[in-house]
């Protein structure tokens, strides 16, 4: 049986400050969250594990806030990536488990942040 070690951050007032510096960490450490997150669909809570792949404003979205990109291991849709502006983020689990990008990317990227990923940086 595994179990993951995990730090909790919850924000207070609303503010999202440290849930960036620590998901741009994750990003660096290669290392998996656990994210519950206000669905628009399906008008609920969703939690899943995740890999923070970037964070920026949407190309695709016409509002160009920043928002969190990660790739969803858990979805039941075709499309695995979640773009979720803060105010949909409920809470955020930084777990010690590792992944990698080749699981994912397999596009050429052009991330907002820098990172050493080797080929998927």
């Amino acid at each position: 049986m595994r179990i993951n070690k995990m730090l909790n951050f919850k924000t207070s007032q609303g503010g999202y400050q440290m849930y960036e510096e620590n998901f741009i960490q994750a990003i660096h450490n290669k290392t998996k969250i656990r994210l519950t997150f206000a669905s628009k669909e399906d008008g609920r809570n969703l939690t899943r594990l995740c890999a923070p792949m970037d964070f920026g404003p949407s190309r695709r979205a016409h509002n160009k806030d920043d928002r969190f990109h990660l790739w969803d291991y858990e979805s039941d849709e075709k499309n695995h990536t979640l773009s979720l502006l803060p105010n949909q983020i409920v809470d955020m689990e930084f777990l010690t488990d590792n992944f990698e990008p080749s699981e994912f990317v397999t596009w050429n990227t052009s991330w907002f942040i820098d990172r050493n990923w080797g080929q998927y940086s």
